[in-house]
C-alpha cells in the first residue's frame, strides 16, 4: 500500500477500508483546512478536500454484516482497526463518499443532517442514521442560493420545535422550513442574517476564515463568524465575533467579541447554555512554511485552545483576540502601545475560558451528551452531561515534518456547566480524556480528521470526518471482534 503523506485529495473511507484492515494505521496524509471554506485556522490553502466535483450521489453505504455477529443485528462496516475507542464501545461507518462533511444535526426521527465545505453549497441528509442496522443512502437535502457568492454551507442548526433548519454560509444564514420525514428541501430558503458584508481588514495577513457555525437556543440563533486575519483589527463588525439573531424580529447583534474563529458551537441541553470552542492566534513563533522553528516543543508560547460557556457571561463577553487570550496573557502581536487585558466591550477583563486544550488542537466540533438520554444506544451514566469535542489536528508541523497535533475526539466530564476538573494553566490536558483516536500514526500519516458531532434520539454519537468524507456512529455494546477496544487514555 502506497502512503501519500499529507495528500490534499479526497479520501473515501469505503475505498480504503480493506487496506486499513491489513495495514493498521496506514493511510493518506494529513491535508490542510479546506479553502475558501476552511475556516479552521491559518496556513496554506490547498485544493479543498472533496470539493473539486460536488457530489450529489455519494457512495452507497456498505451493508454487509461483520463476520463476527454483532450484538445489535445487521450493522454498517466497523471502524478501521487503527481507530481506538474505550472498552465497552464500538463504532461503525454509516456513510462514505461525502464531500467534506462538517457540522451535524440529529433529527428526532433518526435522520442526520450534514453541513459541508462543498463549494456547491450543499447539505446532505443521512436517512435512518440512528436505526438498528445500516443507515440509508445519503443524498442532497438542500442547496443554498447562489453558492458561488455565499460560499460553503458548513454551519447547520435546528430550532427547538424542529420546524426550521438554519444553514450558515460565508455571507448569510438561511432558514428552511422542515417537517418530520422531509428528505429534500421542502420550500425555498429565506435569508435571516447577514455576515461578512464589510471589507477584509486592511492589515490582514491573508489568513481569512470563510465558514460560519450555527446553534439555536430558544428563540435565539447564534452564529460564529471567523476573522479575516490571524492578528488584526477588523473593520467588518461581524468578523471575529459570535452574532445573535432574535428569530422573532430578526434583530441581529453581537453576543461575543474578539473571538478569532468561533467553531464548535454547542448547546448544553441541561442548562440551555451556548458553549463555543476556538483556537488562539497563530504566528507567534518563527515558521518556515508549515514548520515551526527554534523550540523543543512547538506548542510552547502559543495560546491554549478553549471551550467556554458564552451565554453564562453577562453582557458582551470579550475573548481578547488578538492582544490578550486564555489566562490573561498579553501577546500584543500588532505592537500596540500599552496593550492590556482590559475588555474593549465594557466587560471589565477578557474571559478566562472554562476548558482548555493544547495549542494547535484545532477544536472544531462539540456536542453535549444529554443527562437524561434514553433509547437503545444511550451511553453509560458516566458520560451523561459531559461534552464531546472534536480536535481536527493542525496543519502546523515539527522539524521532522510531522503534524504537531493529532486528530481525535475528547470527552470532558461536566456537572451542568462546570467542568469536573478546573483549568490547570500549567497543563491543558487535565480536564479531558481521549475517547476516539488513532487517526494519525507515529509517522504523521492520517486516515481521518474528525469535525462535527451530534447525539441521535436513540443515544448514538455521530462524528463527521471531512478528510475521509465519512460519518461514524458510536454505540455502547459488545463490539464485533474487528473493533479495537481500549481503556481511556489521558494525553
Amino acid at each position: 500500500m502506497t502512503v501519500v503523506k499529507r495528500a490534499a485529495a479526497a479520501v473515501s473511507l469505503a475505498a480504503t477500508f480493506a487496506a486499513l484492515l491489513v495495514v493498521a494505521g496506514c493511510g493518506g496524509g494529513g491535508g490542510s483546512s479546506p479553502a475558501p471554506g476552511g475556516g479552521t485556522g491559518s496556513g496554506p490553502t490547498p485544493t479543498p478536500v472533496g470539493t473539486s466535483t460536488p457530489s450529489t450521489s455519494p457512495t452507497t453505504i456498505p451493508t454487509t454484516a461483520p463476520t463476527s455477529a454483532p450484538t445489535l443485528g445487521p450493522t454498517a462496516a466497523p471502524l478501521a482497526n487503527a481507530l481506538i475507542l474505550p472498552s465497552g464501545f464500538y463504532g461503525e461507518t454509516i456513510a462514505t463518499g461525502l464531500s467534506a462533511p462538517r457540522q451535524l444535526v440529529a433529527l428526532p426521527n433518526g435522520d442526520l443532517l450534514v453541513g459541508t465545505n462543498d463549494h456547491g453549497g450543499i447539505v446532505y441528509i443521512v436517512p435512518n442514521a440512528d436505526a438498528a442496522g445500516a443507515a440509508g443512502t445519503p443524498s442532497v437535502f438542500l442547496t443554498i442560493p447562489s453558492p458561488a457568492q455565499q460560499g460553503t454551507a458548513q454551519g447547520i442548526a435546528v430550532d427547538g420545535a424542529h420546524a426550521n433548519v438554519y444553514v450558515a454560509t460565508n455571507q448569510s444564514v438561511w432558514k428552511v422550513p422542515y417537517r418530520s420525514g422531509d428528505r429534500t428541501e421542502p420550500t425555498p430558503s429565506v435569508e435571516v442574517a447577514k455576515l461578512r458584508r464589510g471589507s477584509v481588514a486592511p492589515n490582514s495577513d491573508g489568513d481569512i476564515h470563510y465558514t460560519s457555525s450555527a446553534a439555536v437556543v430558544g428563540t435565539t440563533l447564534y452564529v460564529g463568524v471567523g476573522s479575516s486575519c490571524n492578528a488584526c483589527v477588523e473593520t467588518d463588525p461581524t468578523r471575529g465575533t459570535i452574532q445573535q439573531v432574535d428569530l422573532g424580529t430578526l434583530t441581529q447583534t453581537t453576543k461575543a467579541a474578539r473571538f478569532r474563529n468561533a467553531l464548535a458551537l454547542a448547546v448544553n441541553p441541561a442548562t440551555n447554555t451556548l458553549w463555543a470552542g476556538g483556537a488562539g492566534q497563530d504566528g507567534l513563533l518563527p515558521m518556515s512554511g508549515s514548520i515551526v522553528l527554534n523550540v523543543s516543543d512547538p506548542r510552547q508560547g502559543h495560546p491554549y485552545e478553549f471551550f467556554d460557556p458564552v451565554t453564562q457571561h453577562a453582557g458582551q463577553p470579550d475573548y481578547g483576540w488578538p492582544d490578550c487570550e486564555e489566562n490573561s496573557h498579553v501577546y500584543n502581536p500588532l505592537n500596540k502601545p500599552n496593550a492590556s487585558c482590559n475588555s474593549t466591550t465594557g466587560a471589565g477583563t477578557v474571559v478566562q475560558p472554562a476548558v482548555t486544550f493544547f495549542a494547535y488542537s484545532t477544536v472544531i466540533g462539540a456536542t453535549f451528551y444529554p443527562p437524561n438520554q434514553s433509547g437503545s444506544y444511550a451511553f453509560p451514566l458516566a458520560y451523561r452531561g459531559g461534552a464531546f469535542i472534536s480536535m481536527h489536528g493542525s496543519w502546523h508541523e515539527d522539524a521532522r515534518g510531522n503534524p504537531l497535533s493529532v486528530p481525535e475526539i475528547a470527552y470532558v466530564p461536566m456537572t451542568g456547566d462546570t467542568p469536573t476538573t478546573p483549568v490547570n494553566w500549567n497543563d491543558p490536558t487535565t480536564q479531558w480524556q481521549s475517547f476516539l483516536y488513532g487517526f494519525q500514526d507515529n509517522l504523521g500519516n492520517r486516515i481521518g480528521r474528525p469535525v462535527g458531532l451530534a447525539v441521535g434520539p436513540n443515544g448514538s454519537l455521530f462524528i463527521a470526518d471531512d478528510f475521509a468524507g465519512a460519518i461514524y456512529r458510536i454505540r455502547p455494546a459488545t463490539a464485533p471482534s474487528a473493533i479495537t477496544r481500549h481503556p481511556f487514555r489521558r494525553r
